[in-house]
């Protein structure tokens, strides 16, 4: 398949007109006319092609879209928006489909991007939570997707984890449940309750919402051992429960504290007026 790199078209065009009209803007101002010349753009007869880049890729079929798609990111060749936004458009879900099974990231993210939240995607996008091989960053947005649906999910969740499959990415989604389920609660309570990962597992259970996480939270954060970060997660977890914890706690040796103390004095520095 022959790949025509529009993008580069388009930088030279817009290099040519920036040059001709180089006085009459100003740079905050080819930056907001750039997207609208883009798509200008694509609406443009291109000599090379016989017609505009739009209609190059409207003249092709699913298959060869998404084949078009793969040689672009295989030869390193910038991806046009006109392509993308063909696809979406034609919703060609079923094509995509393989690519999230590709040892290629990329492909696997463009596909991940363009079907996004389809339930005929579903299956394929579990089957990478709970088997694993998929970069942390694919099934973190997979996850994001399943937690908008966790209701509808729940039950899947529940089985994975108990199996010990995808068993962090489970308790974000059911976390999100909002039908009160006491199987549920007792999966992220008992999480909890095992002492890992806690920072992360407070945050569950204020997501799920159960006050009855109260008193076990309430317990936690009293441990003088546990860190700024953990202390701080139990606080807005409590909080989130509608409960309250005002006791004064001294985190002055605790390296995460610090960083934050160092981080804030920073940026109060950088905005100082009287230090600029």
């Amino acid at each position: 398949m022959k790949l025509i790199d529009f993008d580069m078209m388009f930088d030279v065009k817009l290099t040519r007109l920036m040059e001709e009209n180089k006085q009459k803007y100003t740079e905050k101002q080819w930056e907001d006319m750039i997207p609208k010349l883009y798509r200008k753009f694509g609406d443009t007869y291109v000599a090379k092609i016989k017609c505009t880049p739009k209609e190059y890729y409207a003249k092709m079929s699913n298959e060869e879209l998404v084949e078009c798609l793969r040689a672009h990111i295989r030869e390193d060749v910038p991806t046009p928006e006109f392509l993308c936004t063909e696809i979406e458009n034609r919703g060609a879900t079923q094509t995509l489909i393989p690519l999230l099974r590709s040892d290629d990231l990329a492909e696997v993210a463009y596909a991940l991007n363009l079907i996004g939240d389809n339930v005929e995607a579903y299956d394929t996008y579990f089957s990478l939570l709970v088997n694993g091989g998929a970069d942390e960053d694919i099934r973190s947005d997979i996850t994001d997707v399943f937690k908008t649906h966790a209701d509808e999910m729940k039950e899947r969740a529940l089985q994975a984890y108990e199996k010990g499959l995808g068993k962090e990415y489970m308790l974000e989604i059911l976390s999100r449940v909002k039908t009160r389920d006491d199987k549920v609660y007792t999966v992220l309570m008992d999480a909890f309750l095992t002492g890992e990962q806690t920072p992360m597992r407070a945050s569950y259970l204020a997501a799920y919402g159960d006050e009855r996480a109260l008193p076990t939270l309430l317990q936690k954060i009293e441990d003088r051992s546990i860190g700024f970060v953990e202390f701080q997660e139990l606080k807005y977890a409590i909080e989130a429960l509608g409960g309250e914890y005002t006791e004064p706690r001294d985190f002055t040796g605790d390296k995460d504290y610090i960083a934050v103390e160092e981080a804030s004095s920073k940026k109060a520095i950088n905005t100082d007026p009287d230090r600029n």
